[in-house]
Formats: C-alpha cells, structure tokens, sequence
C-alpha cells in the first residue's frame, strides 16, 4: 500500500509525529484489521520513506490509521513537521 502525507504533530504530554493515512486508504485497512491487528486496534506494519525502512504500529484516530514516525526516523531522513512523504507499507497477515 502506497500513499503520500503530510508529517502532522499530536500533543500529549509529549508531542508526538504521524503521517496519517488518507481516508480511502484508511477504509481498506480497516476492513482487513481483523486480519492484522494483535489486539488494542493497532496494527504491526513495515513502512518505507524512501530508501528507508522500520518496523512501527498504526494507530487509529478518528476514523484513519496514523504512522508514528519516531524522533530517529525524521532525523535519519530529514523529515519535518509539514514536510511531505510517500510511504509504502507492508502488512503481515494473520
């Protein structure tokens, strides 16, 4: 699954980075999460930015799927807050 989103910021206590899924896109994983997910709605995934890979969990809000992109991957890649990214994501089924 390819898509391209803008890396938004959540505060919590911490703040906390995302490129959210769109909609669509959103939709279809959602029909297959019983089939992905190991329980709490989040869903183990594999997501290239460019050359790069790493291992995170999507994150359901409001509707869509959100990637955490942790502090080591934005500087690894040099993403910032509303900077651009195309995103590929490989999920393991169940």
């Amino acid at each position: 699954m390819k898509f391209t989103a803008e890396l938004i910021e959540w505060r919590g206590p911490a703040p906390f980075y995302y490129l959210p899924i769109p909609p669509k896109l959103s939709a279809e994983i959602k029909e297959l999460s019983p089939r992905l997910t190991y329980g709490w709605g989040v869903i183990p995934v594999s997501v290239n930015i460019g050359e790069f890979e790493f291992s995170t969990s999507l994150f359901p809000k409001n509707g869509i799927y959100l990637v955490p992109v942790k502090k080591a991957v934005r500087s690894h890649i040099g993403l910032e807050l509303g900077d651009k990214a195309k995103c590929a994501l490989r999920f393991e089924m169940k």
